[in-house]
């Protein structure tokens, strides 16, 4: 049988360890966390429901910010600048990708690194590439957590990384591969390029899959008893359901069951350690902007 590998009890572990930190501060009000975004007709709003009840639940102050309508790209990087200055707020969360105009890079760079709590921004990025990281993006956190709770073979192991984007699959393969971290896989990082999947994931004990292509991930390119954590996130016609969608990961279940050792479900799995990780992250840069204020 192939183990689910459940993302609540990683989840609980998280935010009892931010709960503990915020207990350990006496005297400064709480942790701060903002959400930006493109208002009620974003797909974000759900990801926003999800954040403000993680938020409450471990003690962190939580408001979402909705651009006004007709609202364009100079109108957004003042907010992020204005939310930069405002010593009430510790971190700061933009949607994304954002639709053109908007420059999402350009309205991240507003922040200084310790209030990009994605880590999404090019001075965060860069010093996870140094292995210095102030933030690094909730779901890459996320993955790891989920694999070193479950202990998946890691360290000095063959580890593969499906997807290379830059808020996901890059700094996940970063994040695995690095010193600083202390997982020291040795990874190898595919993607739409490449030509021959199964051969490429040949020998990889681990398989961190970040690519939104549903199915992609089945018993045909996945080694026996290779554990999967499956990142990706898209929606599927429900086929009990007419006109309803449903959340669907990057692997085929049903194909995998009885195959891979180990197995991340959608929904379920990694999103909940996401959300945890993003209210740990929060309650990091607190701690940091606190520390910085107390010494000026």
């Amino acid at each position: 049988m192939t183990d689910r590998l459940e993302g609540k009890p990683v989840a609980e572990e998280i935010n009892a360890a931010s709960r503990g930190a915020i207990r350990e501060v006496s005297g400064r009000p709480p942790p701060s966390l903002v959400s930006v975004h493109r208002g009620v007709d974003s797909p974000f709003r759900f990801y926003l429901r999800r954040q403000g009840k993680a938020a409450e639940a471990v003690g962190v102050t939580f408001r979402d910010e909705a651009l006004a309508p007709g609202a364009g790209p100079q109108d957004l990087e003042a907010r992020m600048r204005t939310l930069d200055r405002d010593p009430s707020v510790h971190a700061v969360l933009l949607e994304h990708p954002l639709p053109a105009p908007f420059d999402f890079y350009r309205a991240i760079a507003t922040l200084r690194p310790e209030k990009d709590v994605d880590g999404v921004g090019a001075q965060n990025l860069g010093r996870l590439v140094a292995q210095r990281p102030v933030h690094v993006p909730a779901v890459a956190l996320a993955a790891v957590a989920i694999a070193r709770h479950y202990r998946l073979p890691l360290s000095g192991e063959r580890v593969a990384v499906v997807g290379r984007s830059e808020t996901v699959g890059l700094p996940l393969a970063l994040l695995l591969a690095g010193k600083s971290t202390g997982v020291n896989a040795t990874v190898t990082l595919l993607h739409s390029q490449t030509r021959d999947l199964a051969a490429s994931l040949a020998g990889a004990r681990t398989i961190f899959s970040c690519v939104g292509r549903p199915g992609l991930l089945t018993r045909s390119v996945v080694p026996k008893d290779a554990h999967v954590v499956d990142v990706g996130l898209s929606s599927v016609p429900d086929p009990s359901r007419p006109g309803v969608q449903v959340a669907a990961g990057d692997a085929d279940s049903a194909s995998l069951d009885g195959w891979a050792a180990s197995l991340t479900p959608v929904p379920g799995g990694v999103g909940p350690v996401t959300v945890a990780q993003l209210m740990a992250s929060a309650v990091a840069a607190w701690k940091w902007i606190g520390r910085a204020g107390s010494e000026t």
